[in-house]
């Protein structure tokens, strides 16, 4: 037992070592628009290639027919050009016209870029097509009562910045801007003012921030100058190891990275292969821990073929029907052709019959997904990719969406476990953390 934990704990090690990604420094530079390794220009320096005008927001953009948005992006490019300008490397906005915005849409990233405003400008970086990472003069500006660099729009979280780093207006400042998820990190200037904060969904607020938008410049009155704008995509592994970081202390593997010792059920329907918990397509079932667990945030990886169907069972007991005596968190390829008609309810990391997750948040098929589920008391939490897709209070639902009993919704605790259907599940980097009960 001793030997097959040393082992787990030294996988669970290799996951986490060093850094998943560290801002590449970055000197004060004149507008050359040379990328640091590993990043690419988004601005070439000479013309606005690459770039486009703003028409709506993710939501109306999303209701247009195609030919509905070549009309309106051809009436914005012409807007835009009487406005925006490239003048000696750098991008010169004289304070009108829409925004200006990529032609390229991102998820995870990270980006540098360099801005200079007039006295009491007021501009911004919208991520995700979502204001945003506030410009500003807090100096001379009326109402502005925070530095540059805040989500200025978060009505939940944080949104003032964590302190002031603006130089004296007509000076340049820079913007180092991390996304992971819905958490974003803006080091300005050198010096961090805003750490791992969740961006808000400005346009449907009911919902989380949207996985993948175009980036933006924004206009807001007066002359704003931008360069060296420099992006880089972050890879899958590298987010989920980010995430991985996060509050990762007190956390216990409980698969040991060779067989299910310790687990009960249907052992005999999975099988290890180097460090991964598979699900035997052919056999599958229900395993669960032998312990079980009350108050508890588990943590996990898990990867699923074209229209693969897994669950996460929670608070259940063995010979139970985890759906129903406890719970199940949806673990679904919910993009496949025969998953088209789907209950909201069996949406990926739904808690299945019970509270739908918001979908869209999945990695594409065959990368692997970063899923934490946060169980205290009656109120659920499941994160995937490190976006928050369910956050209920299940004790205050007095009719499941499925129209079935649920007597598992009042269980305090049981095991945690899988949920085989019949396909190549993949789990890696399974662990549990005990919390206290409310």
């Amino acid at each position: 037992m001793k030997n097959t934990r040393l082992t787990a704990v030294v996988a669970l090690l290799a996951f986490l070592a060093a850094p998943a990604f560290v801002a590449v420094a970055r000197a004060e530079e004149p507008a050359n628009n040379t990328p640091p390794a590993g990043f690419t220009a988004l601005f070439n320096g000479k013309d606005l290639t690459g770039w486009k005008g703003l028409v709506g927001n993710p939501k109306t953009r999303a209701a247009m027919t195609p030919e509905q948005m070549a009309a309106a992006q051809e009436k914005s490019d012409a807007e835009l050009a009487k406005h925006w300008r490239v003048e000696n490397g750098e991008v010169v906005n004289d304070g009108g016209g829409p925004y200006l915005c990529t032609t390229k849409k991102y998820g995870d990233f990270e980006m540098w870029v360099d801005w200079k405003i007039q006295a009491k400008g007021d501009s911004g970086i919208y991520i995700r097509g979502t204001p945003q990472v506030q410009i500003w003069d807090p100096f001379n500006t009326p109402g502005a009562k925070a530095g540059s660099g805040g989500l200025y729009n978060n009505k939940k979280n944080p949104h003032d910045p964590l302190g002031v780093a603006d130089k004296p207006v007509g000076e340049w400042n820079t913007f180092y801007i991390r996304m992971v998820g819905e958490l974003v990190t803006v080091k300005f200037n050198g010096k961090l003012v805003v750490d791992n904060v969740p961006l808000e969904n400005y346009w449907e607020h009911d919902r989380p921030i949207y996985p993948c938008e175009q980036i933006e410049l924004q206009t807001h009155g007066g002359q704003t100058r931008f360069r060296n704008l420099y992006i880089r995509e972050i890879p899958v592994e590298e987010s989920n190891k980010f995430l991985a970081g996060l509050g990762e202390e007190g956390f216990q593997p409980i698969f040991n990275g060779k067989d299910l010792d310790g687990w009960q059920g249907s052992v005999d329907g999975y099988f290890v292969e180097n460090g991964v918990l598979i699900c035997d397509p052919k056999k599958g079932g229900m395993i669960l821990t032998k312990k079980e667990y009350a108050d508890f945030a588990v943590r996990f990886e898990f990867k699923v073929p074209p229209g693969g169907n897994n669950g996460l069972a929670i608070r259940t007991s063995p010979g139970q029907h985890a759906a129903t005596d406890g719970f199940e968190i949806q673990v679904l390829d919910d993009t496949a052709e025969k998953h088209a008609k789907l209950q909201t309810w069996q949406y990926c990391s739904s808690i299945y019959g019970v509270v739908p997750a918001f979908r869209g948040y999945t990695r594409p098929v065959g990368e692997w997904n970063y899923e934490e589920v946060i169980a205290q008391g009656p109120h659920i939490t499941v994160k995937l990719n490190g976006t928050v897709v369910v956050d209920a209070d299940v004790s205050k639902i007095e009719k499941t969406p499925d129209g079935h009993d649920h007597p598992g919704m009042k269980r305090a605790s049981g095991g945690i476990g899988f949920l085989g259907h019949g396909d190549r599940v993949e789990f890696r980097n399974v662990r549990v953390k005990a919390l206290d009960a409310k």
